[in-house]
This record gives structure tokens, C-alpha cells and sequence, in this order.
């Protein structure tokens, strides 16, 4: 079995989170990946504690099965060097500081287009570069406050919430990753390439399912609900005897099932609850029903029995019981490899499979050498190129 994403070379200029995921995800399926970093590295290599090798946790988990050379790009030298590798390359993708790329005399419309006429050239910015907040850097957290997403994660009395994890960064590297395929397809019948402009800003905005399409059709802009859902009831956490489950109950059909399981049938066709929308109307009043009828039930195996009767439920599990789980086990999700775990790509084909960790997570400038040599540098001009600070070797790629 091939990768899908065999011969497909990709010059990754990103760093921290939004592009280096995007790149894993390629990496993971194929595709062969350069890292460029400046010689200080990428910064999350810092993000720690916890840390393997003088590597963060943050860098590790985004940035296995690719190959990285250390290069001062703001010499000319260095700008050399990243011509040479755009010549066989499929994609650039990068996150500088908006008008960068420009300024290095490298930018897409101005010369890389016509000197790469094929190159897909993916760039990622906080906010793009028009309008009031054009240029303007962008973090994650800071693009979700400014979107809506805090304003709707956290309950009536904590107010607005960060997102546990880094939902507009992940979210861009996602939509960044699947741009760049679109472009990729596209190519194969225009045999032209293009740039993608994508944003934390705009990715955060289209990962705002359903708050934004109720807002268009309501007028109202949501609120914090804590762990229920807005348009659907019962979708909520629920304390049990043992442990907290979290039960979502999308239809009619699912509802009576639920009533059943906790003898609650004189629910099903209570003129409160006979519907989403009654239920939703009057979820105060069925939480407090299933509440009382849950204290006195196991949450693990009462969870166990509604999946077997198609009721969406499941224990509330920290990262370790998850990671520890049967089902992760048998979905293949956790990566081993020497010292380096990871999770899986979750993108499963039935004949082309994935890379796995065909390279574990980098050093700066751990694979400079190798890299220039197939560039067809030569062992003097190399030295020549370290001695004068242009590249950085690691000792591991001496």
C-alpha cells in the first residue's frame, strides 16, 4: 500500500500551531515535509513544561515526520537557499507577519507566481490584510474572544470562558490542510497554481456551528450555557452514582429510549417533552427528572447500556482513561516510537495507508546537511554556509 500523499514536497515556513498541524496532517500521509526555522527555532520548541530531549510537549505533538533546516532567511544566501527548495516544491505555506513575504522580495504576486507558476503558496494570518484589523497579529485565544467563542463556553455564573484547548488554531490548520488539497485538485486541470488566504479570524467565525446560524435567524448572540446545548434537550452532564456521564438526545425516538431505560415512561408523552423544541422550552423541569432518576444508577455501565440501545451517552473520562481506553487501542490512535508518543492521524483509507512516525520530531537544523546535499550543495559550499551563519547543523545531522 502507497500513502496518499506520496511525492507531493511541501516547504513549511509555519510556526506554532495553526501551520505546523496543518503540515502533520500532510506529513502523516506522505508528504514530504521542510521545516524551515530561523536558527532559534520554532518558539513552542520552549512551551513547556513537559518536556523530551529540550523538546515541549506543545512542539512534539505537531510536528513528527517532517525534516528541518535551520536557515537565516534574512540573508541573501539564506533566500538562496529557500529559491533552491521552492524549485520541486508543491506548496509554501507560511505565517509570517503580514507584508513579509514582500518585503524579503519574495512575495506571491510579485515574483514567486510567475518564477513557480505551479506552487500552491498557503499563508496564514490573524486577521488577513484589509479592513480595520488587517495585519493585526492574531492568537488564538484572543480571535476567540473576539468572535464569540468565549462569550458562549462557560456557565451563566463564571461569564465568558476560553476553549480548553486550541480550538481556532487547530480549527485553521484543518481548514488550511484541506484548502491546500482543494488547490492541489484544482491544479490538476488548470496546471496553475494559487494562493490561499486563510485566517484564525475567519476559521474561528465558520467553527461557530450552531451560535451563528441561530444569531442569523434569532437576532439574539447566545450566551454561556454551560455544558447544555442551545437548540437540543436533553444534551447536557449529569452527576450518577459512580462518576458523571454526558447523555445527547438528538430525536423523539432516542428520548423514549432514555425514558425507558430509567423508567421514566410516563415522560414520553408528557405534552412538556414531546418534541426537541418542548424539551428545549422546558429543559429545567426534564433535567430535574433525570437527575433524580440518575443518582442512584452506575454511570459506567448505564452509559454502556443507552450506546447498546442507540442512545448517545458516555462517562465523563479524563486524558489518561481515554488515552488507556479499549476503543483507543483499537482504532490504532496512539503512535509509539523510541521515546516519542503521539496520537494517530484519525484518517483512515481502505488501501493507502499512513506514514505512522516515520520521523519523530526534529531538532533545529536536524536534517540541514541531508536537506542541502539534495540540493546539490557541496560539502565546501555547506561549511562555507555554516561557518558564515547561514544554516545551522544539529549535532545529530553532522
Amino acid at each position: 500500500m502507497k500513502h496518499a500523499l506520496e511525492n507531493l514536497k511541501i516547504i513549511d515556513l509555519t510556526r506554532v500551531l495553526g501551520g505546523p498541524y496543518a503540515t502533520q496532517i500532510l506529513a502523516d500521509h506522505g508528504a514530504d515535509v521542510i521545516k524551515v526555522e530561523a536558527h532559534i527555532g520554532d518558539e513552542v520548541r520552549g512551551w513547556g513544561p513537559p518536556f523530551s530531549n529540550g523538546m515541549a510537549s506543545y512542539f512534539i505533538n505537531v510536528n513528527r515526520n517532517k525534516r528541518s533546516i535551520a536557515i537565516d532567511l534574512l540573508s541573501d544566501k539564506g533566500k538562496e537557499i529557500l529559491i533552491k527548495l521552492l524549485e520541486e516544491a508543491d506548496v509554501l505555506i507560511e505565517n509570517f507577519k503580514t507584508g513579509t513575504m514582500e518585503k524579503w522580495g519574495l512575495g506571491y504576486e510579485e515574483v514567486l507566481k510567475e518564477k513557480f507558476p505551479k506552487l500552491i503558496h498557503c499563508k496564514i494570518s490573524g486577521f488577513g490584510q484589509e479592513g480595520p484589523l488587517g495585519g493585526a497579529p492574531g492568537y488564538d485565544a484572543i480571535v476567540q474572544a473576539m468572535t464569540g467563542m468565549m462569550s458562549i463556553n462557560g456557565t451563566p455564573e463564571s461569564g465568558s470562558v476560553r476553549m480548553g484547548a486550541p480550538f481556532v488554531d487547530m480549527g485553521t490548520g484543518l481548514y488550511s490542510a484541506i484548502g491546500i488539497l482543494m488547490a492541489l485538485q484544482e491544479r490538476n486541470t488548470s496546471n496553475k497554481g494559487q494562493y490561499l488566504d486563510m485566517t484564525l479570524y475567519d476559521s474561528s467565525l465558520a467553527l461557530m456551528h450552531p451560535h451563528n446560524a441561530n444569531f442569523f435567524l434569532s437576532k439574539k448572540p447566545g450566551k454561556a450555557t454551560g455544558n447544555s446545548h442551545p437548540n437540543i434537550s436533553p444534551y447536557d452532564k449529569f452527576d450518577t452514582a459512580t462518576n458523571e456521564i454526558f447523555m445527547g438526545i438528538g430525536n423523539d425516538a432516542g428520548f423514549a429510549r432514555l425514558c425507558k431505560a430509567l423508567n421514566l415512561d410516563d415522560l414520553i408523552n408528557d405534552d412538556r417533552f414531546k418534541t426537541n423544541a418542548d424539551r428545549v422550552k422546558n429543559r429545567l423541569e426534564l433535567t430535574d427528572y433525570l437527575q433524580k432518576a440518575l443518582k442512584d444508577v452506575d454511570g459506567n455501565s448505564f452509559s454502556e447500556k443507552l450506546l447498546n440501545a442507540g442512545v448517545p451517552a458516555g462517562p465523563v473520562r479524563n486524558m489518561e482513561e481515554a488515552i488507556n481506553h479499549p476503543q483507543t487501542k483499537e482504532r490504532q490512535m496512539v503512535l509509539h516510537k523510541d521515546e516519542y508518543q503521539g496520537i494517530a492521524s484519525p484518517i483512515k483509507f481502505s488501501r493507502s495507508k499512513s506514514v505512522g512516525v516515520k520521523n519523530i520530531p526534529p531538532q533545529i537544523g536536524q536534517h540541514t546537511n541531508e536537506i542541502l546535499l539534495e540540493l546539490n550543495y557541496t560539502k565546501g559550499e555547506i561549511e562555507n554556509l555554516v561557518s558564515s551563519n547561514v544554516v545551522k547543523l544539529t549535532s545529530s545531522s553532522d
